[in-house]
């Protein structure tokens, strides 16, 4: 099956080598280009991609709030979205953490962009190795200077949920989780759906924002 993706960012230049990249791949297609955060919400709800990829920072609406539209918790049939950003540590980035399906540097690569896509369309989240720990440990920075704890687990961790959250934050998709951990891809799915249910977490990036706010990278 050919996953259909939809490309958001203001610069031609940028959309014009993600396209080149994308459509290289046997398995995706790209169906749209927008140019910016209005044109991407139109043409999202109008082709309903199954992975759109929006750059955080473009004009009329950026891509915190084009998440938040298109796959936030009130959104009754939400998209797959992969966030791209120059890496900007500041809220303006964590405001996305919680609804997009991946992070990647514009310069991540080839491989990396395309698997991204692919976890997305699949339901997973990619998150780029080399975003994860200084992203996610400057928000719990952020969080941690507040005076709002960490929430706590309805139930307490398994000590194999608790090896899948490390494996989580580390950005890490569902098969390579299964491979690190040696049990199978149904498995790391039952264990993550018990992770999210025990700590009220959307998806699994929420999941590895608990994992920094509580230490458990540490």
């Amino acid at each position: 099956m050919t996953i259909q993706v939809l490309i958001a960012d203001d610069q031609g230049i940028v959309r014009t080598g993600l396209r080149m990249i994308l459509d290289a791949q046997p398995d995706i297609e790209v169906v749209g280009e927008a140019v910016d955060g209005r044109d991407a919400l139109e043409l999202a709800r109008r082709l309903r991609p199954d992975v759109c990829l929006f750059d955080i920072r473009m004009p009329e609406l950026d891509g915190i709030e084009l998440t938040r539209q298109l796959a936030g918790p009130d959104v009754a049939d939400p998209l797959a979205i992969v966030v791209i950003t120059t890496f900007d540590l500041d809220e303006y980035v964590h405001g996305a953490l919680k609804a997009a399906r991946g992070f990647l540097l514009k310069d991540a690569g080839p491989e990396l962009l395309a698997q991204a896509v692919r976890s997305a369309a699949s339901g997973d989240a990619l998150i780029a190795p080399s975003v994860t720990a200084r992203l996610l440990s400057t928000f719990s920075d952020l969080e941690a200077s507040s005076s709002k704890p960490a929430a706590q687990p309805l139930d307490p961790l398994t000590e194999r949920e608790e090896e899948v959250l490390v494996t989580v934050a580390r950005g890490r998709t569902n098969a390579e989780i299964a491979d690190d951990l040696c049990i199978s891809l149904s498995t790391v799915k039952s264990h993550l759906a018990s992770l999210m249910s025990k700590l009220g977490a959307r998806n699994r990036v929420e999941l590895a924002m608990w994992a920094y706010e509580t230490d458990r990278m540490t």
